[in-house]
């Protein structure tokens, strides 16, 4: 396993234990108690992460892609998606030309 999967793995395994948490204890935990905030914040780091990426900064890059993966993790989380569930999504797509897979969503 890589480094980046040991810690998403280790992330997506602290944001679950914060469902149900005490929100004035835990960001997390507020999130998680409402998707729609959630939600709003995963947008609003898409959008830094798009700055950071057009800016040419790769530290910036770096640090806002951390908050919208942090943020990606909540969302999924709250909806009950599970990581395993993402992946077979990717795996059905592997194979195929991202403009024939595009096409076929339509």
């Amino acid at each position: 396993m890589s480094r980046f999967d040991d810690v998403i793995q280790r992330l997506a395994a602290t944001i679950a234990s914060r469902k149900g948490a005490d929100a004035a204890a835990s960001y997390t935990a507020q999130l998680l108690a409402d998707p729609a905030r959630a939600a709003k914040k995963l947008g609003e780091e898409a959008v830094e992460t798009v700055i950071a990426a057009v800016s040419a900064d790769p530290a910036a890059l770096a640090a806002e892609s951390a908050d919208l993966i942090y943020h990606w993790l909540v969302v999924l989380a709250a909806a009950g998606v599970s990581l395993d569930e993402v992946a077979e999504r990717l795996e059905a797509r592997e194979g195929r030309s991202g403009l024939d897979e595009k096409a076929s969503r339509g």
